[in-house]
């Protein structure tokens, strides 16, 4: 392993469902899915769910902590599963499918137990939180047909996260709940028009068409960081224009059949935000697409200021 990467572990009950949120993000080598904390070497798949190893369901993780430290690996892992349920996971039950942080070392272990602390403080959930921290042990890779399961089988891991009651569960909780009359006082009335109501502001008289500052930009509504002036070009439409997401976990894509068009609809998956719409006709040398995005959906943050506003973690967009 690359000396400037770590490797970090979780249990999140069935693991088809815990390699999509981490994988492909920025500093994120590889998520295998695998089995630990058991007694039995080498277990295969049918073992561990019939409960006779001892070994819990799980993804290990190898990631650049400059990119992407192990505190959003944390905060992202939660947000992932019900950390109040000690008897399994969703539809899954058993202790197989019962869920842990393992930590690797002290540094991870303190960051774990400060991060489930604030989760219980936080109200988000009102039953105690009960997933264990625990240290790390031999961690067995699973079978190469459970490996990246959600692209393998991309349908039936869908339909799977849908039946079992996680994705519901992850929305219920996690998306931003909106108060509209709320949002009418605190934006403008462009910027509630574009993210609330699929609007779409003039072109060439936005606010951010044609600026060059250095820095991100994140959701007008729940701040969540979207892109960066890193992929911000000028397309000559008249919108800022961007060839991919800071993320592309952070957006999500919709199709849109309005005003007689067929076209790809991009929102923010935190606030569910209109955003605005992506298309193939972007640079070819950088992936050949294309986010046309409103200004009225995006604050934008100077490079200098993200330490202090929070974003510090997306610094090394700069280096």
């Amino acid at each position: 392993m690359d000396k400037s990467l770590q490797l970090a572990t979780f249990a999140g009950g069935c693991f088809w469902c815990m390699v999509e949120p981490f994988d492909e993000r920025p500093g994120i080598e590889s998520v295998v899915s695998g089995y630990t904390g058991g007694h039995t070497e080498n277990p295969t798949y049918m073992q561990v769910i019939t409960e006779t190893t001892g070994h819990k369901e799980a993804v290990q993780i190898e990631y650049d902590p400059e990119k992407f430290p192990y505190e959003r690996l944390v905060e992202l892992f939660w947000q992932q599963i019900d950390p109040t349920d000690a008897g399994g996971q969703f539809a899954d039950r058993g202790e197989s499918y019962t869920t842990a942080i393992y930590y690797h070392n002290e540094e991870q272990r303190v960051i774990a137990e400060e991060s489930k602390k604030r989760l219980q403080e936080s109200g988000i959930f009102k039953a105690p939180i009960v997933t264990s921290i625990l240290p790390a042990e031999t961690f067995y890779p699973a079978e190469d047909k459970h490996q990246d399961y959600y692209k393998k089988n991309a349908f039936h891991y869908k339909r799977y996260k849908k039946g079992s009651g996680r994705a519901d569960f992850i929305n219920d909780h996690w998306k931003m709940n909106k108060n509209k009359e709320e949002l009418k006082k605190q934006l403008t009335d462009i910027q509630y028009k574009v993210t609330q109501e699929n609007a779409t502001e003039r072109p060439f008289a936005n606010e951010f068409h044609d600026h060059e500052e250095e820095g991100i930009y994140v959701d007008i509504v729940s701040k969540e960081p979207l892109f960066s002036s890193k992929e911000k070009y000028d397309a000559g439409c008249g919108w800022p224009s961007f060839t991919k997401p800071i993320e592309k976990q952070q957006v999500e894509e919709e199709m849109d059949t309005t005003h007689g068009m067929i076209r790809t609809e991009v929102r923010s998956r935190q606030a569910d935000s209109h955003l605005g719409h992506v298309f193939e006709d972007g640079p070819k040398d950088q992936g050949g697409l294309r986010y046309c995005i409103n200004s009225a959906a995006l604050e934008f943050i100077p490079k200098e200021e993200m330490e202090d506003r929070g974003y510090g973690y997306l610094s090394y967009l700069f280096k």
